[in-house]
């Protein structure tokens, strides 16, 4: 079953169940599904809805963000919420001890030694984390053992 049948067959039992904010935030997943195949006009395929779930989830975060410093409580604990819906569907999530040795492998392979080689080191680590790390903290990582 793919990762976006998972989410219909989800959506069909938070009706059922009558559980409206769960299903009201499976339907906005959809709602993305649709409007990129549509707009690409093909049928997603996995990566696709994992690259389209991860697009989603950094949404979430900067929007939690913005509304927790605005003093929006109650908007950013929806956006919350539809955050763990979100990342429900995502691939287990890699630690930091997990990415750093992903780093640590790819400045061995790249030579990279100084923060003129970021470019290069996240070019090698970024395909190998799709949809298991956020980019922000791997830059991070990769920033801080580099620079």
């Amino acid at each position: 079953m793919t990762i976006k049948e998972r989410i219909q067959d989800d959506l069909k039992a938070a009706m059922k169940a009558g559980d409206t904010r769960r299903r009201e935030a499976l339907r906005l997943l959809t709602a993305a599904f649709k409007q990129a195949e549509v707009d690409r006009r093909v049928t997603l395929s996995d990566e696709d809805v994992i690259d389209l779930l991860v697009a989603e989830a950094k949404k979430r975060r900067e929007s939690i963000d913005e509304m927790t410093r605005a003093g929006r409580q109650a908007l950013a604990e929806q956006e919350q919420f539809e955050l763990a819906v979100i990342e429900s569907y995502l691939p287990r999530q890699l630690d930091e001890a997990e990415i750093e040795r992903i780093v640590e492998e790819a400045i061995a392979e790249t030579g990279a030694a100084s923060a003129r080689d970021i470019g290069q080191v996240m070019r090698v680590v970024m395909p190998r984390v799709r949809g298991q790390a956020d980019g922000k903290l791997v830059n991070e990582i990769v920033r801080r053992r580099l620079g």
